[in-house]
């Protein structure tokens, strides 16, 4: 397969679906409409772009590279993700009831709508959302550098820009049918992949000798970085702002649940796919300099042209429809929390759109520009998840399921982690214990669940009740509005 060739077919692919959302952008009307296509996501569209968002780079690139390295472990990255989504339809499937625009608004409800949580929150998911998005264009820039050809800076920043446009310009109505769409060609690619990659090591008896002991990745020295790498999964499902936004925009609670248990049962069967991917790629190809290039070199070297072309597009179908996901999810974010909490006030509604697509400009070009120096997709989603998020789940979590939580107790669970992950990444008497462990996010969570207990008993009980919290977010709203439609009219 020629350089010329993959970008070519890309290059149409990504035209596709620009077409496909400068159709839509003609239905845009109002931010709301831009941001969460009106609430009105139905459960065929919530099912397919939940389904893409969940396999997406770390499946193309990451768990078939873990596959590569260390076997049946990749699977670990789905069983994390299925995992992840079935526990996130369980615990906070219900809250679509409550009309959220976005996850502080929603995690500062459980404790009594405090501003100071909300504002931290606000701030944390931000940067979660900008994280993810720059794992997503990491990852995809390894399409486009590999078997493109291309400089990697030149890589990561044609991938922005493929993304980015679509969604600029159709927002998440062009989001969750493009994520339909590459749903289905990146299932169909993977499954042809995986199909490929067992007949070119030889077929179904040779593939069981290369695999080995099926549950090695669970004894001994193994089983603590196993659990870690799962474990840092589900805490991005449940923690993942992109995640949240399928809740607040279906159009009934039902549509949340009946999507996410879907997705979660259809990712768990998934995940023994990208492990065997990599598993074959180990043995046709035992040298290669990056195992994150070991799905890619299945792509371009082993299969036949044609269905190469087509795994390689889905593979990048997986990463854009997860960036185009996170970028929406940050400037919602970014507009309903983060310009709240600085200006005091809500940005001008009949220029919500224009600014919408403004503020994705800003974030994918700030997510492009922290990836500059990355270079791993595991350590990168493992460090960046262990960070921002295994403090926020923690606080979100317990808000909802313990009355004592105290909005103090939130804010020291999600500093909490951050810190503990910091600690292992700065402190080097800590490299050892983060070996053992298999990363930082178990002990991230352990300590974000210590700080935020004992503070939460060490600080007054909220006495707000849900009724009043939701009562007090619905009058910030109504009041910002007032205001907005007030000095709109006296200009």
């Amino acid at each position: 397969m020629t350089p010329t060739l993959f970008l070519s077919v890309f290059a149409a692919y990504v035209l596709a679906l620009i077409g496909l959302s400068v159709w839509i952008a003609r239905r845009q009307r109002s931010g709301e409409d831009f941001l969460l296509g009106d609430r009105s996501i139905t459960l065929l569209l919530s099912l397919g772009t939940t389904v893409a968002t969940l396999v997406g780079t770390g499946s193309s690139i990451g768990a078939v590279g873990e596959g590569y390295l260390n076997g049946w472990r990749g699977a670990m990255f789905g069983v994390g993700g299925g995992v992840g989504m079935l526990l996130l339809a369980k615990l906070f499937g219900g809250v679509r009831r409550h009309n959220f625009m976005t996850m502080s608004e929603e995690v500062s409800f459980y404790y009594g709508a405090n501003r100071w949580i909300k504002g931290l929150v606000a701030v944390f998911i931000l940067l979660a959302s900008i994280g993810w998005l720059g794992a997503h264009i990491l990852g995809g820039s390894y399409y486009l550098a590999y078997v493109g050809g291309l400089h990697p800076i030149a890589a990561k920043a044609t991938l922005a820009a493929a993304f980015g446009v679509y969604v600029i310009i159709g927002g998440y109505v062009a989001v969750v049918w493009t994520d339909t769409i590459q749903a289905v060609v990146l299932f169909t690619g993977f499954v042809l992949m995986a199909v490929f990659a067992v007949g070119a090591v030889g077929g179904v008896e040779t593939f069981a000798g290369l695999a080995g002991d099926g549950l090695g990745f669970l004894a001994g020295d193994s089983l603590l970085p196993s659990l870690s790498l799962s474990v840092a999964i589900a805490v991005g499902v449940l923690g993942t702002p992109g995640y949240r936004q399928r809740i607040y925009s279906a159009d009934s609670t039902a549509t949340v649940k009946k999507s996410f248990y879907l997705s979660g049962l259809l990712y768990l069967l998934f995940c023994f796919i990208p492990a065997t991917i990599g598993i074959c790629a180990a043995a046709i190809g035992p040298g290669l300099e990056n195992h994150d290039f070991a799905f890619l070199f299945m792509a371009s070297s082993v299969l036949p042209v044609g269905v190469g072309l087509i795994v390689l597009i889905a593979g990048l179908s997986a990463t854009m429809s997860s960036a185009s996901s996170d970028a929406i999810a940050a400037v919602s974010i970014l507009f309903r929390d983060v310009y709240i909490l600085v200006t005091g006030r809500m940005p001008d509604r009949t220029r919500m759109v224009g600014y919408s697509r403004w503020g994705l400009l800003g974030i994918t070009l700030s997510a492009l520009l922290i990836t500059l120096s990355a270079d791993g997709i595991i350590s990168y989603i493992k460090d960046m998840i262990s960070f921002v998020m295994s403090g926020l789940v923690t606080a979100t979590i317990m808000g909802k399921y313990w009355r004592r939580a105290t909005w103090q107790g939130g804010v020291a669970a999600i500093l909490g982690g951050a810190v503990c992950t910091g600690a292992f990444k700065l402190a080097p008497a800590l490299e050892a214990a983060g070996s053992f462990w298999g990363g930082p996010a178990i002990p991230s969570l352990a300590s974000a669940a210590l700080a935020g207990v004992a503070v939460s008993l060490a600080t007054p009980a909220n006495t707000v009740t849900d009724a009043e919290a939701l009562g007090i977010l619905a009058a910030e709203r109504r009041a910002m509005e007032m205001r907005d439609e007030r000095e709109a009219a006296e200009a």
